[in-house]
């Protein structure tokens, strides 16, 4: 089996060096273990640093197109690669690469496809009181979203098998650790999570310049992504909101009418719980429409995966793909052997004898008499 670790990375050459020294190259349960970088566009010596330090494979990507982009790119590409298993973990090291073998001993033991490093976010000194709350509710509310029990849902540090990886389609700009996990529960992978340990902070998140905008492009994101996979539920909550909103409207009107027997005046209520109710039955068949739409993504999601299999089948190599030095070694014994093979196909072809295969020369009379 093999394992590829997978690090995307933005202007990294400083906490690279730290990062790749910590990985390991033998994991228990695995023949082979590679890494890979996706450099999402770095101005500095990023792809230099990660050659001299032994990365095999490198994807390098134009301009910075995200996280989420870089971290599909890598999935993408470790496929292709013949991954296994693939290991997603940060390149500031935040997360204890000696934690790899528990990371993946659930997938090893077929226990499950997804793994999700939890990294007991209440404990961690270096986060704020503010941060760890956040982090809580927010894993809580991810949960509920994902019909998942994973307790620390904004983990980057997770582990795919290869089947898990396929299905896998993440379309936010933002952040991939959202929308894979709802992904993955609404598709019935098998999701555990394993306690992991952290390193301490390097530096500050790239992801976010406060707190505050972290929250809200957390929620946006979190919303827009639910919304997705479950739009009838989402737009008749609203609906329901509004209509109970075109009630509250209403109820001056129905009062006076069922006490006082009135039924003139109150036309402002009567207006404004109309156009209420209005945007209620709205808000519900644009939810059947999404709702109809959601089941089209649905089958897109399975053609694309087997779209991917048959790129597989084919050999088809990894975009942006840079092969580090061991990987161009190991292509250039492979070409050279399909050559030869070649060359003896076409001798073969042409009637021409193949080369004889090399005899070993009769030993010297020197060697003779040493040896009597």
């Amino acid at each position: 089996m093999k394992l590829i670790i997978q690090i995307p990375c933005l202007n990294e050459e400083d906490q690279l060096p730290t990062t790749l020294g910590e990985l390991p190259r033998h994991v228990p349960g695995f023949d082979t273990v590679e890494w890979l970088i996706i450099d999402d566009g770095s101005t500095d010596r990023t792809i230099d640093v990660a050659r001299d330090r032994g990365v095999d494979h490198v994807i390098r990507l134009t301009n910075n197109k995200g996280l989420a982009t870089a971290f599909q790119a890598g999935l993408d590409a470790c496929l292709k690669l013949g991954a296994d298993v693939i290991v997603n973990t940060d390149a500031d090291n935040q997360y204890s690469a000696d934690d790899i073998p528990a990371l993946v001993a659930p997938i090893v033991r077929y226990e499950a496809d997804m793994v999700v490093g939890d990294r007991n976010v209440m404990g961690i000194e270096h986060f704020s009181f503010t941060k760890k709350r956040l982090q809580r509710l927010g894993s809580w509310v991810l949960r509920r979203a994902s019909d998942t029990t994973v307790p620390d849902a904004t983990s980057g540090f997770r582990a795919y098998n290869r089947e898990a990886a396929l299905s896998l389609t993440v379309v936010s700009k933002f952040t991939y650790t959202l929308e894979s996990l709802i992904q993955a529960g609404k598709s019935l992978v098998a999701v555990t999570d394993v306690p992991v340990g952290t390193n301490e902070m390097t530096r500050e998140s790239r992801l976010f310049g406060s707190m505050s905008a972290y929250v809200r492009r957390n929620a946006a994101a979190l919303f827009r992504i639910y919304a997705g996979y479950e739009p009838l539920f989402v737009f008749s909550v609203l609906a329901a909101v509004v209509f109970g909103a075109a009630v509250i409207a209403w109820l001056p009107f129905l009062v006076d009418w069922a006490v006082n027997g009135r039924r003139d005046g109150h036309v402002q209520s009567i207006l404004l719980g109309g156009v209420l109710f209005m945007a209620a039955i709205q808000l519900f068949a644009l939810g059947v429409i999404a709702d109809l739409i959601s089941a089209h993504r649905t089958v897109s999601q399975r053609t694309l995966e087997r779209v991917r299999r048959l790129e597989l089948q084919l050999g088809v190599e990894p975009s942006h793909y840079l092969p580090g030095p061991s990987a161009r070694s190991e292509r250039s014994r492979r070409d050279g052997s399909d050559a030869h093979v070649a060359g003896d196909g076409v001798a073969r072809a042409n009637g021409e004898p193949a080369e004889p295969a090399r005899q070993p020369e009769p030993p010297t009379s020197g060697a003779r008499s040493a040896r009597g």
